[in-house]
């Protein structure tokens, strides 16, 4: 969004950007909640406030506890990396649909239900992104409607990759 904005700023040719998005819906996979700085978004986006940003809930005191199996112990200091007064308590999910809604309304594609699924190389340098192919039941066999997954490609790639561990 920021680079997008910036090329418009400095009178450059529009940018073309998309996003691929793995879910079907804006931030579908996104499903845990994140203590947020708004300095960070000031910069992003000046006026947060009044484009409705979905940060409801303000943090007015950090309390830091040892826990043991019988009881808690308060830390007497809260370190400074531990200290939230004043930053919001967000939903992950809220967040990140209503920022596709400013991402889509600065001219970025954000295109839902497309995971990549490959790296596209020439020689040593990455030339683009294969998304996954559709309509394939779970034991991977083509449906009629299936389509195969098209290859993107672009001068420029940003990799936002997430993994989670089995647990054992």
């Amino acid at each position: 969004m920021g680079l997008a904005k910036r090329q418009k700023e400095h009178g450059g040719e529009p940018l073309s950007i998309a996003v691929l998005e793995k879910a079907r819906d804006h931030g579908s996979h996104i499903l845990s909640g994140a203590v947020l700085d708004p300095s960070t978004l000031e910069e992003l986006v000046p006026n947060w406030r009044e484009k409705g940003a979905p940060l409801e809930t303000i943090v007015k005191e950090d309390r830091i506890y040892f826990l043991t199996q019988r009881r808690k112990i308060r830390f007497p200091i809260t370190p400074p990396p531990l200290r939230n007064n004043g930053n919001y308590v967000i939903s992950l999910n809220q967040f990140t649909k209503w920022l596709a809604g400013m991402v889509e309304a600065e001219g970025i594609d954000v295109f839902t239900g497309f995971p990549g699924v490959e790296i596209l190389y020439e020689a040593n340098r990455v030339v683009g992104v294969r998304t996954g192919d559709r309509g394939i039941d779970r034991h991977g066999v083509k449906k009629p409607m299936f389509e195969p997954g098209v290859d993107i490609l672009a001068r420029v790639f940003l990799f936002f990759y997430v993994f989670f561990r089995k647990k054992r």
